[in-house]
């Protein structure tokens, strides 16, 4: 859950807030309207930060008909004011708030969503067809596009994925070496620029998938239909083709070029999982040569990531939540994404091609969009060690700190049950990952050239690249066109990523709270995942996460900052992340989007020693496949 203890009962001298999301919102709020004298105040929703507005006031003439107790849309009418008392006037009413329809409505107001495309971008594309056209084809063929439809080829994608902008093809050359296809939707082929279609898909850069839908970046007819890598259905691509090493994992000569494919079966990674871990007699009959292939990539994957741990790829464990919706919207069940190394084999070959392509981009200087992730803040790094030190932690980072060492350095702490807490602090002393035209590598991946190529359905600076390796592919020299604009494509989709992902994270909590309202009283065993001076962050097995004040025990605890740690005044007992607790849900605040806990019983150490002062370091196993997002929301 969002870790804030506000109230937003305090009023902000901040003025003029600055536009969020894709629809430009600007000085506007989203909170339930209570009754007050002849008006009414409404309390912002939890997605408005502490330094926006705090309660707005509304006058009897502002109401505009809306009723009491309902979610609205109001208008700041004195953005400027300096004094933190704010008066609105209300625009939209979304609903009855206890519906679980439109809390999601309000996230997507408070995140600027747009609800629909525009009508002239639906009228742009009502003359393209659901699948490219024959004669099309053969004339793309006839211009140079290869055509690849007799290919071995699949996708690989979650179960309820309908986007799906990649597929693989693989061919083992010899005993040392493999050619590794990624195919990946053409969608400039359609997404021509400065037209409507392309301007609304700058403006919102990315799809969004929030718990109940998904907020497409490009119309359905495009995103799910002719430019899905749909199976049986011939489609337009680009290519990166490229000799993988699999002994060292590094690929050695590739090229990028048009093509068209057919892929042969649209296969979901638990499918890919059974096959390979516990084949059936009849798989043979129905999967045919797609079993050898299968067992090929995860051969490949393993090599690949065994290259980038040896380069220094640092390994997150993070858990992601996924919540199981009824037909109503209403949530039954969460718990931590399900993930399994045929997510990882996926997204190695993703890096292999993003990195191919941005490599081969970079030195021949063209104008570019890179994923970038900058080295940390070496002060930022320090205080990390001296609080990862106290979990097991062995060593130093000093001097020009590299993936390697963090890596290295990583796999000394003997606490395993404080890695993913640990790695959560690692994550905030470093930079986050966004796009630029200059290529500053990436960091968390050590990598020295990164872009994203392979998702254009779903991510604008995807699109883009294509469109500048198309004008390259065609012999056609755009340098000066692009070059001025690659920044602004950028900036943009770096903003609307971000955007994205708070809106995609307030619409879990949604849900989370949703489900857990019902089980106040109930206990449950979970894990300490952060600690600050009021109290403890607290995560379930289902990944629900809620705090713990300090106020709530009945030792008087003070927070060590330097070791991380709280400390019982009288007991002198210790609460550390990574411990386990077992906690009593006490309430649920839907409008902040908050849980709180209390301990169901005061956690007892059975020595009062400092737990962190460990001997002897543990290492961790290491990894053949990075545990990864669910796809769709990759964030490399």
């Amino acid at each position: 859950m969002e870790r804030k203890l506000d109230q937003y009962n305090e009023p902000s001298c901040y003025a003029d807030v600055a536009p969020r999301g894709p629809a430009g919102v600007k000085n506007r709020v989203v909170g339930v309207l209570r009754e007050l004298g002849e008006g009414g105040v409404i309390k912002p929703d939890a997605a408005f930060k502490e330094g926006d507005f705090g309660i707005v006031r509304i006058g009897r003439n502002d109401l505009n008909g809306a009723p009491y107790d309902m979610l609205v849309v109001a208008e700041i009418l004195n953005p400027d004011n300096t004094s933190g008392e704010y008066r609105g006037r209300v625009i939209e009413v979304i609903g009855n708030p206890d519906k679980s329809d439109v809390k999601i409505e309000a996230v997507m107001r408070q995140y600027g969503l747009p609800q629909e495309f525009p009508e002239q971008v639906l009228k742009e594309i009502s003359s393209l067809p659901n699948d490219p056209e024959g004669s099309k084809i053969d004339e793309e063929i006839a211009r140079g596009r290869r055509d690849l439809r007799d290919l071995l080829t699949i996708t690989i994608d979650g179960e309820e994925a309908k986007d799906l902008d990649d597929a693989i093809s693989l061919e083992r050359i010899d005993n040392r070496y493999m050619r590794l296809y990624v195919h990946i939707a053409d969608v400039s082929n359609y997404v021509r620029e400065n037209t409507a279609l392309d301007n609304e898909a700058l403006r919102r850069a990315t799809s969004v998938y929030l718990s109940d839908r998904v907020i497409p970046m490009l119309p359905p007819k495009l995103s799910n239909g002719l430019c899905s890598l749909n199976p049986d259905r011939p489609r337009l691509t680009l290519t990166a083709e490229m000799k993988v090493d699999v002994e060292t994992g590094l690929t050695e000569e590739g090229e990028v070029y048009e093509s068209v494919i057919k892929s042969d079966r649209r296969m979901s990674y638990n499918e890919c999982y059974r096959i390979l871990t516990d084949p059936k007699p009849g798989d043979g009959l129905d999967y045919g040569p797609i079993i050898g292939m299968l067992e090929q990539m995860r051969t490949l994957s393993d090599s690949l990531a065994r290259m980038r741990a040896r380069r220094g790829a640092i390994d997150f464990e993070t858990k992601e939540t996924k919540v199981i919706l009824d037909e109503d919207g209403k949530p039954v069940e969460i718990m931590e994404y399900p993930i399994n190394f045929c997510h990882g084999i996926i997204e190695s070959f993703m890096i292999c091609a993003n990195e191919f392509i941005a490599e081969k981009f970079c030195k021949m200087n063209y104008p570019f969009v890179y994923r970038v992730h900058e080295d940390p803040d070496p002060i930022k790094i320090t205080r990390f060690t001296n609080v990862a030190r106290y979990y097991g932690a062995v060593g130093t980072l000093r001097g020009k700190i590299t993936p390697l060492m963090i890596s290295n350095y990583m796999d000394t702490i003997a606490d395993e049950g404080a890695k993913p807490a640990l790695d959560t602090l690692l994550l905030r002393s470093m930079a986050k990952a966004r796009y630029t035209s200059n290529n500053l590598g990436h960091f968390g991946l050590a990598s020295e050239f990164y872009c994203h190529f392979t998702s254009p359905i779903r991510r604008y600076p995807d699109l883009y690249i294509h469109r500048i390796i198309k004008t390259y592919l065609h012999g056609e020299d755009k340098r000066k066109h692009f070059a001025p604009l690659v920044e602004q494509v950028s900036a943009i989709s770096s903003d609307m990523e971000r955007n994205s992902v708070e809106a995609e994270r307030a619409s879990i909590d949604v849900k989370v709270c949703e489900y857990m309202k019902d089980r106040i009283g109930e206990e449950f065993d979970g894990i300490i995942t952060g600690i600050i001076d009021a109290g403890l962050f607290v995560m379930l097995e289902s990944t629900a996460e809620g705090f713990v004040a300090f106020r709530t025990m009945r030792d008087h605890y003070l927070f060590d900052e330097r070791r991380y740690r709280a400390i019982g005044a009288r007991s002198g007992n210790q609460l550390y992340i990574g411990q386990k607790v077992r906690v009593m849900l006490s309430s649920v605040d839907e409008d902040r989007r908050h849980i709180d806990f209390v301990m169901a019983q005061e956690e007892q150490n059975n020595s009062k020693r400092d737990k962190g002062d460990h001997k002897t370091p543990g290492r961790r196993k290491q990894k053949t496949a990075a545990r990864i997002r669910k796809k769709g929301r990759r964030r490399h």
